[in-house]
Formats: structure tokens, sequence, C-alpha cells
């Protein structure tokens, strides 16, 4: 399996996230400017300049028409797709952590960082009146002491979303009524990602525990658990067969210390449902911050503590692999 390297950044990727045709694939990093590339190929199609500070996050809508970018710059940008050109843009008071678009494009959640005397908020726009302050569909702020959204997906349509926090617990969020009807505490540290299954029924949370979780969408509940040795920073799960992929490692504090076989920096492939680690694949020279499946089953990408997205398309073996149940 040869991974396509891409080095597009020069700070350590954030986000990573494919269109619906998987055709694109979008990068964010701590260097400001998100890309869009290629990913048959790996090669470039455009840069997004316009932020003043890291790109926390970033999603792309169902039509491959709107892009979206919340940065440390305290500003969540609309962008066109095609043409690189910032469509709308909305002020926060303090940097945007987590983004995402609903199922049918028109609304967008984001959160905000509680920090400089700032509260995290939880909020919801419509994208036609994307630029216009003060529309806000829903507008809930986490108390003081209450932990703050470290990662956003919204639930199967637009009637709901899901957060994770920084000290592990998972919400939902009914936006209609505009508060809070579920939450589980399963995990005992920050959750650093939430991904959705392909049909949006079941979602995967990764965690600093060192363990990913795979959820039931409507009633919260776990249904498996996928543990490691080291801090799991993403999860995602194969649309096509019984496979998850956790990406992680040691923390990017530590990794100038210790060596990357200590380090654990791989892509780790587990059973969706006999929780059984079934490969690794190395590559990164520090931890990974994201991955993703691509819409088609056939290759993964991940971004990494050291600046680089690597696609691997899936060789013969894997295709032909079947579990003995």
């Amino acid at each position: 399996m040869k991974p396509i390297s891409l080095h597009g950044h020069e700070r350590s990727v954030t986000q990573i996230v494919y269109n619906r045709e998987g055709d694109l694939l979008f990068s964010a990093a701590k260097d400001q400017n998100p890309n869009v590339w290629y990913s048959i190929n790996g090669e470039r199609l455009g840069t997004y300049d316009g932020h003043g500070g890291a790109v926390w996050c970033v999603d792309v809508d169902w039509e491959t028409k709107n892009f979206l970018s919340g940065a440390a710059d305290n500003t969540i940008r609309l962008w066109d797709v095609c043409t690189g050109n910032m469509s709308a843009k909305i002020d926060t008071l303090s940097a945007v952590r987590s983004c995402g678009f609903s199922f049918s494009g028109n609304m967008v959640a984001y959160t905000t960082d509680r920090v400089m005397g700032q509260q995290c908020v939880i909020s919801v726009v419509d994208v036609r009146t994307f630029n216009q302050k003060g529309e806000k569909i829903m507008s809930l702020t986490i108390p003081a002491k209450g932990p703050k959204v470290t990662s956003l997906i919204w639930n199967g349509l637009d009637n709901r979303i899901t957060t994770g926090h920084d000290n592990g617990d998972i919400v939902q969020w009914d936006i209609r009524a505009n508060q809070k009807v579920n939450i589980s505490s399963e995990h005992e540290k920050a959750i650093s990602d939430l991904q959705h299954s392909a049909d949006r029924t079941m979602f995967i949370s990764a965690s600093k525990d060192s363990t990913a979780k795979l959820w039931d969408m409507d009633k919260l509940e776990n249904k498996k658990t996928y543990k490691t040795e080291r801090p799991v920073n993403s999860a995602s799960i194969s649309p096509t067969k019984h496979h998850v992929v956790l990406g992680g490692g040691q923390e990017a504090m530590d990794v100038t210390t210790t060596s990357t076989k200590i380090g654990k920096f791989d892509a780790r492939f587990f059973h969706l449902i006999f929780e059984e680690e079934f490969a690794k694949v190395k590559g990164h020279f520090g931890p990974i911050n994201s991955v993703r499946f691509h819409p088609d089953g056939n290759s993964y990408a991940s971004g990494g503590e050291d600046g680089y997205v690597r696609i691997n398309y899936f060789d013969n073996d894997y295709q032909a692999f079947k579990y003995d149940y």
C-alpha cells in the first residue's frame, strides 16, 4: 500500500474532510490557510486564503458548493468551493473550535472556546442569512463551570446536534426546543473527534482516555469500545466494511523525546463488531490528528502533527480480507 503524501501545510494538520463524492479532500492546519486537493492523485487544487489564525475546523456541504472554516482569529467563514472566494463571515468573541453543515446544507452549527473571560457558546445559523448578525436559530451558552465543547456533529437530519466535551461528556441538543435532551459520560477524558457512519444511524467518538466508542445516534447508547495504549485523536467508520480506523499517538509536547516506534503514531484498524485490532499502518512522524475513510471505502486519509496529509489506497489483500466468524 503506497501512500500519496501531501505537503501543503507548514504547521500541524488539525482536520481533514472529504466531500460527498470523495473526489475532493479539504485540509486545515495551524498555518491559517485551508487547502483543497484532488483525492485521486494528491494534486492541490487551491487554497482558501483569508484567516488570521490557526484553522481548527472545516466542513463542506453535500453539494460541494459551500465550504466552512472556523479559526483562532475569532471568525467563522463561508467560502465558495469553486472560486475560493469568501462568501460571508461571522465575527465571534473567541476562537471557533468546531463547526459543521446540517444534512440539508441549509444550517451551520459552530462552537466557540471558553477563554479570556468569554464563555463557550453553541450557535446555529442559517446559511442563507449567514452574514447578518443576531439572526441565530439557536444560541446556547455553556456555564462558566461547565465543560468546554471540543467537537460537534449533526444528528441524522436537521433537528439535533451532538457535542463532545473536554470532560468526556457527549451531549445531544434539540435545536427547536433550544435545550439539552440527552447526555452520556462513558468517556473518562476529553473528546477529540466525532464522526458519522455512512447512513448516519451511528457515530464514533475518539477520546484522550485511549479509547474510541461506537454509539447509537438516536438513543445515545454505547455499543462498542476500541481500546489502545495512547490517546485517540480521531476515528472513522468504513462505509463499506465492518471496520473502523483510529489515529492518535503520544501527546505532541512529548514527541521530541521519543522515537516514532515508541510514540505509536500509526493508524490502527479494528473490526467494528468484534472490537479486535487487525492491522496497523505507519507513516506519520508525529501524532495523527484527523483520519477519514473515503466515501467509497477504497482508501483513507490521515493528517498529522508533522504537517503532512497522507492518502492510503487499500491494496487487493485488504479488499479480499474476510474476517473468520
